[in-house]
């Protein structure tokens, strides 16, 4: 066996280990959400005999289903609103010039660097004012523009051929039509990448729900403390929940890794 041989097998270990590392807390999950109530601290790797009653507490604890389509309407609501302003900024800034360009475009870095926790209270005043407390769309307001967003498609808008958008025009097409019917199909696979990160930050925050929610248990992330209290944490329930908010983020990346594998290949392409 040739040396570069022996390197790929050694490589394709290393990976192999590094997936299992990663999915184990996965795995350990499930595992603990299916064992019998008297069986959720075993240390057993094999979940027998199987049980579905944790999953039944967690059904009569809390609204299951209105909690997952609650949490699935901010994190789509988020997620759309953050890729249709990143859209249109990126655009604006790769494909026009216009003065204070670059002073704008720095001005996304500088907020892209300050912490959300800066925002916060001002953000939670501007909501109290509004009358957004403890609704839904007072927590999805504050973040629909990502800056993060912004810079990453602005990088594919600058390496998009300009040649093209120059024949769009030259065929009569407004930059509104160019910008849907010309340059967005090209841009699908990095869309969709996006998308998938930006549905899962939004899907798994904590934080700015329970502030503005405040002791509602409206989403997922936060029906899970409905099973933490003084007497004690009820493990089973909260793994079997913690189990069922993990499924809708993969079953969406798994429609979407088409493009999300195309993504980054054409990222590492010049």
């Amino acid at each position: 066996m040739t040396i570069e041989r022996l390197r790929g097998l050694g490589s394709h270990l290393l990976l192999a280990v590094t997936a299992l590392v990663c999915v184990f807390p996965i795995y350990w999950l499930f595992a603990t959400s299916l064992r019998r109530p008297e069986d959720v601290t075993s240390l057993s790797p094999i979940p027998w005999p199987l049980s579905t009653a944790n999953y039944l507490d967690a059904a009569h604890k809390v609204d299951i289903a209105g909690l997952i389509a609650n949490t699935f309407f901010v994190a789509v609501l988020s997620a759309a609103g953050q890729l249709l302003i990143a859209l249109l900024a990126s655009y604006a800034f790769a494909v026009y010039t216009f003065p204070l360009q670059k002073l704008l475009y720095l001005a996304f870095v500088g907020v892209w660097l300050v912490p959300f926790q800066v925002t916060m209270l001002p953000n939670y005043l501007l909501l109290n004012q509004l009358g957004l407390i403890n609704t839904l769309i007072g927590v999805v307001l504050p973040t629909l523009c990502s800056a993060l967003a912004v810079l990453l498609l602005r990088q594919h808008m600058s390496a998009f051929p300009k040649e093209l958008i120059a024949a769009a025009r030259i065929d009569g097409r407004s930059s509104w039509s160019i910008l849907w019917t010309v340059v967005v199909p090209n841009l699908r696979p990095a869309l969709a990448a996006l998308g998938i990160v930006l549905f899962i930050n939004a899907w798994n925050e904590y934080f700015w729900p329970a502030v503005v929610l405040r002791q509602s248990n409206a989403v997922l992330q936060l029906g899970l403390r409905s099973f933490m209290g003084s007497e004690g944490d009820q493990w089973g329930p909260m793994m079997a929940l913690a189990g069922l908010a993990c499924l809708p983020v993969l079953l969406l990346y798994l429609v979407l890794q088409r493009h999300i594998v195309n993504a980054f290949v054409r990222s590492g392409l010049k």
